[in-house]
């Protein structure tokens, strides 16, 4: 499983690096949860980039908006919150 987690992480820190300057493990990342399996969630970063990343820090269910560090969910935010953050990641 950590291996797997690792390789999610190396893949997305590749596509992330292509699209800006700073590495996506510097900041919190906004997300939307697909689905939860076991202790690792799909979350959307919008754009088309999925990530895997841990739930065991929060108590998350498929639909919230989360932020994501390091590959764990550190919080879960409101929608309002949540469209507030996208919009300045794509400014």
């Amino acid at each position: 499983m950590i291996g797997y987690l690792l390789v999610c992480r190396a893949i997305t820190r590749h596509v992330r690096s292509t699209i800006s300057m700073h590495d996506p493990y510097d900041l919190a990342q906004t997300g939307k949860v697909l689905e939860i399996h076991g202790e690792v969630a799909t979350v959307d970063l919008g754009g088309g980039t999925l990530i895997k990343a841990k739930t065991t820090m929060t108590d998350t269910k498929p639909g919230d908006y989360v932020l994501v560090h390091a590959g764990y969910i550190i919080r879960v935010i409101d929608v309002e919150e949540a469209e507030r953050m996208l919009d300045r990641w794509r400014q």
